[in-house]
């Protein structure tokens, strides 16, 4: 089954919010920034996706109704800057875009929206947050950041050497192996650089981490098999801040 929002009419959408049951709506929110030589730029995004597919199909189990909405492909990534392909997008600009498409999506007739957000620089992280306060139960966001969640994931991803390392890497190639260069990836060495070290110490850019090709972790050591149980994790996540709103 499709759970694409974008597939639907105006009339088929309109079917759907005038049921008695709650409509949910996923919204997957990445980024577009360099994810070492072996990943795409998408990464972020195709994350967000892919978990909010395995979420959907969770909660429509469980009885619910839900649709996930086309992605919000960019966010503030100011932390890669300094490498090529990097497209960022100020926090304050990023919220109220978010908050408008929340807007749109409530005003249509759907009766809660989840945020899914899996690009986790702190500011971009901060003004993803921003779009749903005080919206109550009509809006939530699903994060790994959050600690509740972050306990469940790998201990690369616990270690915070997980930009394009094993964690994201594992992902990908369970979700879409064509994004992961594969020559590339199994030559990669280790780099055990911790972003959130890094950035509790005050260091917001990747160049002066010493992510010089821009990861941290260790991507030769991914495998598919890692990654689907991690976007089951993922799923869980969402799953569970949806759960929260409209128990």
């Amino acid at each position: 089954m499709s759970y694409a929002l974008a597939e639907l009419t105006s009339e088929q959408l309109a079917a759907l919010v005038a049921a008695p049951e709650p409509l949910v709506v996923l919204l997957p929110v990445g980024s577009v920034e360099p994810h070492g030589p072996h990943m795409a730029l998408a990464t972020d995004t195709v994350i967000s996706t892919a978990a909010a597919e395995r979420a959907a199909a969770v909660l429509e189990a469980e009885g619910k109704r839900v649709r996930i909405a086309p992605a919000v492909a960019y966010g503030v990534t100011n932390c890669a800057a300094k490498f090529t392909g990097a497209v960022s997008i100020p926090g304050e600009t990023l919220t109220a875009y978010l908050s408008a498409v929340i807007d749109g999506l409530l005003h249509s007739g759907v009766d809660h929206v989840c945020l899914v957000n899996n690009h986790l620089e702190p500011e971009h992280d901060q003004a993803v947050g921003a779009a749903v306060v005080d919206r109550g139960a009509a809006a939530s966001v699903a994060c790994p950041l959050t600690r509740r969640w972050a306990r469940t994931l790998s201990a690369e991803f616990k270690s915070g050497q997980c930009h394009a390392g094993r964690y994201e890497t594992s992902i990908i190639l369970a979700a879409d192996p064509t994004l992961v260069d594969e020559a590339a990836r199994v030559g990669l060495p280790e780099v055990p650089i911790s972003l959130s070290e890094n950035l509790r110490a005050g260091v917001t850019d990747f160049a002066a981490m010493g992510l010089d090709r821009a990861y941290a972790g260790d991507p030769a050591a991914a495998t598919a098999s890692e990654g689907d149980e991690l976007l089951d994790k993922l799923a869980e996540m969402i799953a569970g801040e949806v759960r929260d709103v409209m128990a």
